[in-house]
């Protein structure tokens, strides 16, 4: 078994990048945006044109960063599946250097992560070694093509458009906001959860029945 959960919005209270641009880019990055939603250009297009958008020092983006909070419960989450073997991994279509600067704060920076790579020249650059020609969500990071890279039971958490293709492969999901109405559209099983403390919960009254059958049998079950 092994957790994989999306970042921003699902760990973090609010959508980090969007925070970040709000606060520090040139106001055109809306207008990107809205190419995006209307599918002119890709996700991960989207993100590398907004993310050069972003005006500001090393003291000021940090110092922005530092403002982000994290869902009350996943530091408890962490160290309950840390406790159980249970590998828990972050996998984002967001910012890496964001991510990480967030995690530390919160002596986290053990989690893996695996996400878009800040590249600080000037004007600031994304590159992209995770995203795949041909992935459905079109983002930066092909979240199915890292979920897909071991063969366990995989638990995902997550919450947005950027999860739509990935929970598709999930065994269990815990899904909230658009990606709970996308798994109810499917008719896909899922947990709903606010945080994650209603995940740990959910997880503990799991764990003891799931893992002492073989995968086949988990999945069955589930």
């Amino acid at each position: 078994m092994r957790v994989v959960c999306d970042f921003d919005g699902t760990i973090t209270r609010r959508d980090t990048v969007d925070h970040v641009l709000e606060e520090l880019a040139d106001p055109a990055w809306r207008d990107v945006e809205a190419r995006w939603v209307r599918g002119e250009i890709s996700a991960a297009e989207c993100m590398r044109t907004q993310v050069a958008m972003i005006d500001a020092s090393d003291g000021k983006l940090d110092a922005l960063l530092d403002t982000v909070e994290l869902d009350p419960g996943f530091a408890g989450f962490v160290e309950w599946c840390e406790a159980r073997g249970i590998p828990v991994t972050i996998v984002s279509d967001g910012v890496d250097y964001f991510i990480r600067r967030i995690l530390a704060r919160h002596g986290l920076e053990r989690v893996h992560v695996t996400a878009n790579r800040l590249v600080e020249t000037t004007p600031l650059a994304l590159e992209q070694p995770w995203s795949r020609a041909g992935c459905a969500a079109g983002s930066g990071v092909c979240k199915c093509d890292v979920a897909a890279r071991e063969r366990s039971t995989l638990v995902y958490v997550g919450d947005g458009r950027s999860d739509f293709c990935v929970s598709g492969r999930a065994d269990i999901l815990f899904a909230k906001a658009s990606l709970a109405d996308y798994a109810a559209a499917r008719g896909q099983a899922h947990h709903v959860y606010e945080t994650f403390d209603d995940v740990t919960r959910a997880m503990a009254g799991l764990f003891g029945r799931v893992m002492l059958k073989p995968v086949a049998a988990r999945r069955a079950a589930l």
